[in-house]
């Protein structure tokens, strides 16, 4: 009996045996096929191929942000305050509470606006005269009201709204975007940034970075002037098949010891494919001579002092056409007063900024919807933070993250609304208070794209774009 039992279990544990030899060797060709299947993808689809949004039927395809780099003032543009006016010169009563500046003194008084605000378009929203034309365009307009942020520095509120965090290191909201969607075209680069020919910004270009995301996904810094992209051209004497050559040779010999899953050799290797599709395709795409007389004209092409950032809106509109996912139009750059960076005198600074813009922005709008390309493109106006409601320095305004104003256009937005609201004086978002990470949320949901599914495994950690949670502005979309 005894003698039965241990050939059982004998048996038994053969049987088991055999079981997990199977179940292993099932396991280990399961590997091999999914290492075959990513060779062959990585060989027809690059890191940039184009993927479905997690939403069906999302509304945008492709974004401008239109960054106004420095700080505009809420209660010079888009967020009148009579009672501010009012209270012109006098010390902020204490009833608004307190607020951290970096250079307003404790004894500073109020500054009044001398901007004079009209209701405009069939929804009534009251505009600066700093935006005459813009305001035309405000019945395609949401107006946020109620924006705050976390920080009143430049480098680090920057590197917040454009990355949802307060230090560099981590990927911008163009390069998110790009992660999620892939690219729609193959002779252009997918992220776009156009800034400003007055020079560089507090946060600089890793602002604009893509962090720990692949390379893949970095943007495309195209330069300020007459020549966006340098070299473009084929040089003189240099056939296309000597081009095509070079290109081929460069991406056999990386070949040679490349592993499918070494993401930045394929990135560069997509640089090399790009750079050589540029010059065979995409010339005439940056050749604004193309465009009519009447839409240089709109735009404010030709003419002091729009001509150049009328340009670059004109270039964003031509490049979102041809399937490019994320463009970002600065205005500003340089130091303090050559931003919207206020400190000193809010009229002088305001004022001449507001005119190198606002035709251009009116005329991209505009030409955006008459091409049938605004419903599928999400623009989105602002800056870091605003400015305070006290003076500093006798005309000027400080830095200010507690309440300042945004707008979005385009995209599935509802125009001709206002969101939220600041108190009297502009000093605090107290009514429907929309954080940067809501201003993400909202973006990514008119992309088709979700913030917790949109995510990269970065050091253990599942990293997105919100690092708190964010809500959709539902009031316009």
């Amino acid at each position: 009996m005894i003698h039965s039992l241990a050939e059982q279990c004998r048996k038994q544990l053969d049987l088991q045996r055999r079981e997990f030899l199977a179940s292993s060797f099932c396991s280990f060709g399961s590997l091999a096929m999914a290492a075959m299947l990513r060779r062959e993808q990585s060989a027809t689809a690059g890191p940039l191929s184009a993927r479905a949004p997690y939403y069906d039927e999302a509304p945008a395809k492709s974004v401008i942000f239109l960054f106004m780099a420095g700080g505009p003032s809420q209660v010079e543009t888009f967020d009148p305050k009579p009672l501010l006016n009012k209270l012109d010169g006098q010390r902020r009563p204490a009833s608004f509470g307190e607020a951290k500046y970096q250079f307003v003194k404790a004894d500073a008084k109020l500054l009044g606006s001398a901007r004079k605000f009209t209701k405009r378009g069939e929804s009534g929203i009251e505009v600066s005269d700093l935006f005459p034309k813009t305001g035309g365009c405000i019945d395609d307009i949401a107006v946020i009201r109620s924006c705050y942020c976390d920080k009143v520095v430049h480098s680090a509120a920057q590197y917040e709204l454009f990355s949802g965090r307060t230090f560099p290191g981590f990927p911008s909201m163009g390069s998110w975007v790009l992660y999620g969607l892939g690219a729609e075209t193959d002779s252009l680069p997918s992220y776009v940034v156009m800034a400003d020919p007055d020079g560089a910004l507090e946060a600089g270009q890793p602002m604009y970075g893509n962090g720990f995301l692949p390379s893949a996904f970095q943007p495309t810094m195209l330069s300020p002037g007459a020549e966006p992209v340098r070299n473009l051209n084929l040089p003189s004497g240099v056939s296309l098949d000597d081009r095509r050559a070079t290109v081929d040779l460069i991406q056999n010999l990386d070949r040679l010891d490349r592993s499918p899953l070494d993401q930045e050799l394929a990135a560069r290797l997509e640089t090399y494919r790009l750079a050589f599709r540029m010059q065979t395709r995409a010339p005439e795409t940056f050749d604004l001579a193309q465009e009519s007389k009447e839409t240089h004209e709109l735009y404010g092409v030709g003419t002091e002092p729009t001509d150049d950032y009328a340009r670059r809106c004109l270039l964003a509109r031509r490049l979102v056409e041809r399937g490019v996912r994320f463009v970002t139009v600065v205005s500003g750059g340089g130091p303090g007063n050559m931003q919207w960076d206020a400190h000193k005198d809010v009229e002088e600074n305001h004022l001449r900024m507001a005119a190198q813009v606002d035709q251009p922005i009116a005329g991209l709008l505009t030409d955006l919807k008459r091409r049938g390309l605004l419903d599928s493109t999400l623009v989105v106006w602002g800056g870091e933070f605003g400015r305070s409601p006290e003076a500093q320095v006798g005309r000027g305004r400080d830095h200010h993250n507690l309440g300042f104003s945004m707008w979005m256009a385009g995209g599935g937005i509802k125009g001709g609304r206002v969101v939220g609201a600041t108190d009297g004086i502009g000093l605090r978002a107290v009514e429907r208070p929309v954080h940067f990470r809501d201003i993400h949320t909202t973006m990514l949901n008119q992309l088709g794209l979700e913030q917790d599914e949109l995510n990269f495994l970065h050091l253990g950690r599942r990293e997105r774009l919100t690092l708190i949670h964010g809500e959709v502005i539902d009031e316009i979309v």
